[in-house]
């Protein structure tokens, strides 16, 4: 058995359905159902006795060690985490609380747990912490793209709270022994994605005749992955990868932000045209930029691809396009949400 957090999210909830789709072994699957996460996105699976939902906190240490020990996972898939980098700004409080004590805790749990077994079940226990590319800083637009190598330099408080969490997780590898693997992935899109995030925002937006705002020029760079292929990663790491190591996860497309809504507008324009038959690349507009604003990222994948055989199956335009349509087949899926205004 896998015990995910955070399986009612956007990725996390993306790897918990692929799973069950691809593998009989069942899920625990932990998620406080913050205003990010969503039980409409795991409703394919009711009924289904390989899924165990549980409606908690990695922060409560009671929950998190009776879940273990009741359900006996063979591996931990942590995901649950908050991750928009405007409300980072605006509250850095939760980031703090969720990112860094939420790891904490479910370290300190996991390593208890994995004491108590067996030579055998303890040696075959792994520990797999969800990350990002923000760690790493910002790229000059020259730069190679971010190796596991690289160095960390924070920028935001959302980046720093999954720094000082990847940072943990290294030292309880290093420390007491805990099996762990650390995956660091790009900027993930796909259906489900709460819109606050750029790619949702701008198909909510541009379907509502709102306008689609961009911070600054709209030129900052940034590694499009698509969900699918971010889960199809992870589940690679856990089955081959080695223990104490990180891997890049990226989809090798990198572009500008206004690339990206512009694409978004050309797929709407041909799928779902505007009634005064003007693109929906006419609501664009440029606001403010945000502090601390990383002009670009790019990720590269090669020890993935090579050591473990991962490619991505979806190219960013493939991608973009089952997402935009999933959206117009899904419309309800945004009503009633009141996303940060910008998209991150």
């Amino acid at each position: 058995m896998l015990f995910v957090t955070g399986g009612a999210g956007f990725i996390g909830g993306h790897f918990v359905r692929d799973w069950l789709a691809c593998r009989d072994e069942p899920v625990i699957n932990l998620d406080v159902l913050s205003y990010a996460s969503s039980a409409v996105a795991l409703a394919s699976l009711q009924g289904d006795a390989r899924h165990h939902f549980v409606r908690g906190d990695v922060a409560d240490r009671q929950c998190v060690t009776e879940l273990l020990a009741t359900y006996r996972p063979r591996a931990v898939i942590h995901f649950a985490a908050e991750t928009h980098v405007d409300r980072s700004i605006s509250g850095p409080d939760a980031f703090i609380q969720s990112n860094i004590v939420g790891t904490f805790n479910l370290l300190e749990c996991a390593r208890a747990y994995r004491e108590a077994l067996s030579d055998e079940a303890g040696d075959a226990f792994r520990f797999v912490h969800i990350s990002t590319d923000e760690v790493y800083g910002a790229l000059a637009a020259d730069d190679a793209p971010f190796t596991e190598e690289h160095r960390y330099q924070p920028n935001s408080p959302y980046s720093a709270s999954k720094a000082a969490a990847d940072h943990l997780v290294r030292a309880w590898h290093q420390t007491y022994g805990l099996p762990v693997q650390v995956v660091h992935c790009s900027n993930n899109f796909g259906p489900y994605q709460f819109p606050e995030k750029l790619i949702p925002l701008v198909i909510q937006n541009a379907l509502a005749g709102k306008t689609l705002p961009l911070y600054g020029d709209g030129q900052q760079v940034r590694d499009w992955l698509y969900v699918g292929d971010h889960c199809a990663a992870i589940r690679r790491v856990l089955d081959a990868g080695i223990v104490g190591e990180s891997y890049n996860v990226g989809g090798g497309n990198e572009k500008t932000n206004l690339q990206v809504v512009s694409a978004i507008c050309h797929l709407l324009d041909a799928l779902q045209p505007r009634a005064d038959g003007l693109s929906y690349a006419k609501q664009i507009i440029h606001v403010a930029d945000r502090a601390g604003h990383d002009r670009r990222y790019a990720i590269d994948a090669n020890k993935l691809r090579s050591e473990l055989g991962w490619e991505p199956a979806e190219t960013f335009d493939s991608g973009l396009r089952k997402t935009v349509a999933w959206s117009l087949a899904n419309p309800v899926w945004a009503e009633g949400i009141d996303p940060a205004p910008t998209g991150g």
